[in-house]
């Protein structure tokens, strides 16, 4: 069961970073996204991956931590937050820009037709 978590948790880390790669914004919003999903199940793992434990110390041999499940939630609640805000953000600049490239770059291809139909326009 450990093994099938920790290639999870690898799977989207890996898949976030890739994402926030991209040249795109949306497929950094979704990069972000998978990313502090992988965040959340690591902090998740490291209160023990134990089922029917009481979260109490002193009560039982053995118990699982509460405070990861804590700051999980926490994390929840500010990703949510940073999503939102990060396509917000992505939605100015398509609106500012005409384009939904990352640095507000135009690619080559595109500034180039542009340039010739300025020309042909001449």
């Amino acid at each position: 069961m450990e093994l099938v978590y920790a290639l999870v948790i690898g799977a989207l880390t890996a898949s976030g970073v890739y994402l926030l790669l991209r040249a795109r914004t949306f497929p950094v919003v979704m990069g972000l996204t998978l990313l502090s999903y992988g965040v959340n199940l690591f902090l998740f793992s490291s209160g023990r991956l134990s089922t029917g434990q009481q979260p109490i110390i002193g009560s039982t041999t053995a118990y699982s931590d509460p405070l990861p499940q804590a700051l999980v939630l926490t994390a929840i609640v500010i990703g949510f937050a940073m999503t939102a805000f990060v396509v917000v953000l992505s939605l100015r600049n398509l609106a500012d820009n005409n384009d939904d490239h990352v640095d507000g770059a135009r690619p080559e291809s595109a500034t180039r037709g542009k340039q010739d139909e300025e020309v042909s326009d001449k």
